[in-house]
């Protein structure tokens, strides 16, 4: 028996509130638990998980790298504020271009922890590090870099291979490691940096523990009077129900999680002190399509399994309205400035719920049903499509049901197969998928997210682990548009070969958009306020995007 949309409805909101009932009921019961000393901000870590390994190398990506090493430690020379579309000076006073060149002038007052000064060597030392030691490339941005000096001690200059401006990216946020302390780590990979010498706000190591760590500020600082709060501390939770609680019990002052019925579940426990907001400029949900094998190579396949998805019921069941259905530019709110309105209706018709036409397109191209109902392959075996996600990731899980079951009554015989996130993420890496649920990186621009969608230098042959390009689709007339793209500072050359790019991904549905990803943020004002939020948005709320938490730590104040 197939659900009805209210009844699918119904189910996922109880699946949902099932796991938060009993926690929430007993918290309701028991005496709230009793706050972190004054002083000490309460923040949620990006990794869930039991326990906690010293590791604050800001080098590595993430995983067993704490929160604190990227986002309180270590420095970048400028920080991307997606909230303003600005770059926000930071160890750099200012940058500026020159032919294929990128000059930074950095600030003055800087210094290490330690009380050592900060240079420009330590930020050619830094890159210098990651050309020796591949591991630690992880932007790559050595397949466009030629090299990079020091002019004197506040001056470093940059050398591309060629003109490549959305370099600025990568290069302004990559954190800067200390010349004088990492010299003489004959590992860098392998270093896990357990007592770490930084320029940020907060950087000593009051004390670690595998279930909690504390951090206090660095008596150096370079902004004068700041930070006003005197600690940061993390506790380990191994999984969003354990988040929830947490923040419900005042446990935690800044967090950034899922939780459904926020307004019941977490807001109505304390209206005045407990906030959230939940800007649509995350990274977009794609479903994407193994384009390496047949029927996915074929766009009329993808934009048949896009029209069979219905895009309000996966918003309603998987996101409790906390998003929107994607258009066919596959950009969110952060890149509103650039969306063409001719893109948007060029992929009106594909990303709309239209099962007649959905099935009439996969008639079209041979995929037509048996006497069972289910849709024929050419050789008449049961076309059998797996939708893949990560288990434990209940909005996902509860997206991709509801994308099979849409599939299924296109004739698709569509299963959810969730994976352990390891396993998934292998998969998606090496192409060993039908269909997959996934991100999308956001930036500055649209650029990076077509490179990664539609530029055939990030297309992978199947089996060959990708980064980026996961659903290895490629187009040549891309290529020419993100070269051109690479090359200018003009804003309306810049706005007109986006347009371009949209166009040529609303005609070709490479990838299938789904909604656009909320950067989850909640805060609990009872002990610390100047958090953004969407009455002063200065910055993102969410402490989860790096470098990004840099631009709040240093506003908030204890009350």
């Amino acid at each position: 028996m197939r659900l009805s949309r209210g009844d699918l409805l119904f189910v996922s909101v109880v699946s949902a509130l099932a796991g938060l009932a009993f926690a929430i009921v007993a918290s309701s019961c028991a005496p709230r638990r009793q706050a972190a000393e004054e002083g000490v901000l309460q923040v949620s870590e990006t990794e869930q998980t039991e326990s906690f390994i010293r590791n604050f190398n800001p080098l590595l990506e993430v995983g067993d790298v704490r929160w604190a090493a990227k986002n309180s430690m270590y420095e970048p020379m400028l920080i991307h504020n997606p909230i303003k579309g600005v770059y926000v000076p930071w160890l750099a006073e200012s940058y500026r271009w020159e032919d294929t060149k990128l000059i930074f002038a950095l600030r003055h007052e800087v210094l290490w922890s330690d009380g050592q000064p900060f240079r420009a060597r330590d930020v050619v030392f830094t890159f210098e590090l990651l050309k020796k030691f591949d591991a630690l490339d992880t932007r790559g941005v050595w397949r466009f870099l030629a090299g990079v000096r020091a002019v004197d001690d506040f001056t470093v200059e940059v050398s591309f291979r060629r003109s490549y401006v959305p370099g600025l990216f990568f290069i302004g946020q990559q954190p800067i490691v200390p010349e004088h302390i990492w010299k003489d780590v004959a590992d860098p990979v392998s270093f896990t940096n357990e007592n770490p010498v930084a320029t940020g706000p907060f950087t000593e190591v009051a004390w670690f523990r595998t279930q909690a760590y504390q951090v206090n500020r660095n008596p150096h600082y370079w902004q004068k009077g700041k930070p006003a709060v005197q600690s940061l501390r993390f506790i380990a939770l191994p999984g969003n129900d354990q988040s929830v609680l947490a923040m419900i019990n005042g446990e935690l002052d800044w967090a950034g999680d899922f939780v459904p019925a926020i307004d019941r579940v977490y807001v109505a426990k304390d209206p005045e002190h407990y906030h959230y907001w939940f800007p649509l400029i995350d990274g977009m949900v794609m479903l994407y399509t193994n384009t390496s094998e047949p029927p996915y190579d074929d766009e009329r396949v993808r934009k048949a399994i896009s029209m069979a998805i219905d895009r309000e019921l996966v918003v309603e069941v998987a996101m409790h309205g906390y998003s929107k259905p994607a258009d066919g530019t596959g950009l969110n709110e952060g890149y509103e400035k650039y969306r063409s309105p001719e893109a948007v209706a060029r992929g009106a018709s594909w990303v709309k719920y239209d099962l007649g036409a959905a099935s009439a397109l996969l008639d079209t191209v041979g995929l037509k049903k048996g006497a069972d109902g289910w849709r024929r392959k050419p050789d008449g075996s049961v076309w059998e499509v797996n939708v893949n996600c990560p288990a434990g990731w209940t909005d996902w899980v509860r997206a991709a049901q509801a994308i099979a079951r849409g599939l299924q009554k296109a004739g698709i015989h569509a299963t959810l197969r969730a994976y352990d996130y390891n396993t998934w993420f292998d998969k998606v890496q090496n192409g060993d998928f039908d269909l997959t649920v996934g991100w999308t990186e956001p930036g500055p621009t649209p650029y990076g997210l077509y490179r990664n969608l539609m530029s055939t230098e990030t297309k992978k042959p199947k089996g060959q682990a990708s980064a980026e390009n996961w659903h290895r689709y490629g187009s040549l007339e891309a290529d020419v548009l993100l070269a051109r793209l690479e090359q200018t500072l003009d804003p309306a050359e810049e706005m007109r070969l986006t347009y371009e790019l949209e166009m040529l991904f609303a005609t070709h549905a490479p990838a299938i958009p789904l909604f656009p990803g909320p950067l989850w943020g909640q805060y609990d004002s009872n002990r610390f306020e100047g958090f953004p939020d969407k009455d002063n948005p200065y910055a993102p709320l969410s402490p989860h995007n790096s470098p990004q938490p840099l631009l709040v730590l240093p506003e908030l104040r204890p009350r």
